[in-house]
């Protein structure tokens, strides 16, 4: 079989390697792989700066966004051959910390957890793959084409949690959401929003496209102006923040609602620094009883609700958000980033069918 491969810390190393089909250990799935999507941690990885192989080997199988049909179940099996299934990413440490033990190893204590296709553990980037049917979550078969959007929602699914979760400290009736950035993550995060009825509103750089226009499909409001006019302007509730730039971040904090909840998603990249004023921040902050949030990852759960996301929302408009694909063949396409802030990418799929 064919698998997309990479050492890690080595940058240029990224290639399509033959490989033994793997053979299921007790428990696990056989999976023909459909498709992996590919997203900016994948990026990092193949640029050398990032990324831990199993142990023992120098090089890993990439692909944390899974698509796959079931080729083979173990006897007993909820789940059977021709079944389309995602596979969750994360494992819990061997110790367990206390969230590990508890399956919750997205917000494992001690950072001993691995991660497939990115943490000592091969990932979904090959013709074949073998998943534990624990960590399977099966899809509806009208998911097909989209399902590959199953990952990237969990993380999405997992940030309104994590909102929900902190805003019923006290009373809560969010009316209004700021999205920003305008990525598969950010477009996901509106689509939730305007699943729950919240006036919805998602703020990128590009002009044009089909992010903008997603944005309007959903009934949202798409804005291109600095953050912070727009924060003050609408007041949200809610704000995911999906760029991990750090002066969106800050105005987007200070331009809350009173009681308003940010959830951080996005991660701001090392060397860029932005100076804060920490007493109008922290100011703001305490007056206004706001809070902020960092969330990462997601687990198995996550996955469940977000199959169930993506099975309410229109397939047609599923379908906008994947914006490329590319056969294995020719998978260093995908990872190539067109340059320019006009840059109309969303989500890059590469095809994992033999056939292609």
């Amino acid at each position: 079989m064919r698998a997309l491969t990479v050492e890690p810390g080595r940058k240029g190393s990224l290639r399509v390697t033959d490989l033994p089909e793997p053979v299921p250990a007790d428990g696990e799935l056989l999976v023909d792989g459909l498709a992996v999507g590919v997203c900016g941690t994948d990026r990092e990885i193949a640029a050398g700066d990032i990324g831990l192989p199993p142990s023992g080997s120098s090089w890993m199988v990439l692909g944390h966004e899974s698509l796959g049909r079931v080729r083979q179940a173990p006897p007993g099996s909820s789940l059977t051959a021709g079944d389309l299934v995602v596979g969750a990413v994360r494992r819990p440490d061997p110790v367990p910390c206390g969230a590990c033990a508890r399956g919750e190893s997205d917000n494992c204590r001690n950072g001993g957890y691995q991660e497939r296709g990115i943490k000592q553990l091969h990932g979904y980037g090959s013709e074949t793959w073998c998943v534990e049917e624990d960590y399977a979550v099966r899809l509806d078969p009208s998911l097909e084409r989209v399902g590959i959007l199953t990952e990237p929602t969990s993380i999405v699914v997992k940030a309104w949690e994590q909102v929900d979760l902190t805003g019923a400290r006290g009373w809560f009736e969010p009316e209004r959401a700021l999205i920003t950035g305008a990525g598969s993550i950010g477009l996901l995060a509106a689509l939730i929003g305007t699943q729950r009825g919240l006036e919805t509103h998602v703020i990128d750089l590009v002009t044009s496209g089909p992010k903008p226009e997603a944005v309007r499909a959903l009934g949202a409001t798409y804005h291109h102006h600095d953050v912070e006019a727009v924060a003050k302007k609408i007041r949200p509730d809610i704000v995911i923040e999906a760029t991990g730039v750090g002066s969106v971040v800050v105005d987007a904090i200070r331009n809350t609602n009173h009681y308003g909840v940010t959830c951080l998603l996005g991660l701001l990249s090392s060397g860029h620094h932005v100076d804060v004023d920490a007493g109008i921040l922290n100011r703001d902050i305490v007056l206004k009883n706001d809070l902020v949030v960092g969330s990462v990852n997601s687990n198995v759960r996550h996955f469940r609700e977000a199959a169930d996301v993506l099975v309410r929302a229109d397939e047609a408009w599923l379908e906008r958000l994947i914006t490329r694909r590319v056969p294995l063949a020719r998978a260093a396409e995908a990872f190539e980033v067109p340059d320019g802030p006009q840059n109309g990418d969303v989500k890059v799929v590469i095809d994992l069918d033999k056939n292609s």
